[in-house]
């Protein structure tokens, strides 16, 4: 109920605040569960592609300091979010979403690389959907990078790629290498779709400062 009504209220605050919003490829995605992978490239990308998946609703993973304010526990819990101790992860974060997953009623968002300052794949989204025997959904946000330009209506996109199934058998370390692979690959396919010209720069200064906390 909670989710339902924040998408709502979300939906309704991004076209307020930029209503330049376009959603495609969304044919591409599957009918039951998923786990959604994107680069992370805003704080808000991914809220952008919460809403365009819609009525699809997420499971995601959030920092555990996240759940140390009360209010924000109470909305981070309510959202189907679950902690995630980045430095010392634990087996809940595969089991967590695994199970989710396997009741079907909600798709689990993963953002590979860790931190939107990172180009780096993580093998975490592969095994978790191999786990659970669903497909994963590879999606790009292109659009302004700073909120200033989000409140100046720049164009956002939310493209989704064709789904990527994960590999049969044993899971290797070649494997997941393989698939990391196939995910970038689709990333940039989706980035040249929605604009050829398009090249994303991460910032090198952020990304070293949270890998020094060990955060990615």
């Amino acid at each position: 109920m909670f989710y339902s009504f924040a998408r709502v209220l979300v939906r309704a605050l991004v076209f307020l605040l930029n209503g330049n919003t376009h959603y495609e490829n969304k044919q591409a995605l599957p009918t039951g569960p998923y786990v959604l992978v994107g680069p992370h490239r805003t704080w808000w990308d991914p809220i952008m592609f919460a809403l365009a998946a819609s009525p699809r609703k997420f499971s995601f993973m959030a920092k555990q300091e996240l759940f140390k304010n009360p209010i924000l526990r109470w909305i981070l819990e309510h959202a189907n979010a679950f902690g995630v101790d980045r430095a010392h992860p634990g087996p809940s974060v595969i089991k967590t979403p695994v199970k989710y997953l396997r009741k079907g009623e909600l798709s689990v968002m993963i953002f590979p690389s860790g931190s939107r300052y990172s180009n780096e794949l993580r093998g975490g989204a592969i095994l978790i959907a191999k786990l659970a025997k669903v497909p994963i959904v590879p999606a790009v946000y292109q659009g302004p990078l700073k909120f200033s330009g989000f409140l100046k209506r720049q164009r956002v996109t939310v493209r989704f790629g064709e789904p990527i199934m994960p590999p049969a058998g044993k899971l290797t370390d070649e494997m997941t290498a393989a698939v990391g692979d196939e995910m970038k690959a689709a990333f940039d396919r989706i980035d040249a779709a929605i604009d050829p010209n398009f090249k994303y720069v991460p910032d090198e200064t952020k990304y070293i400062a949270e890998k020094k906390k060990g955060k990615v």
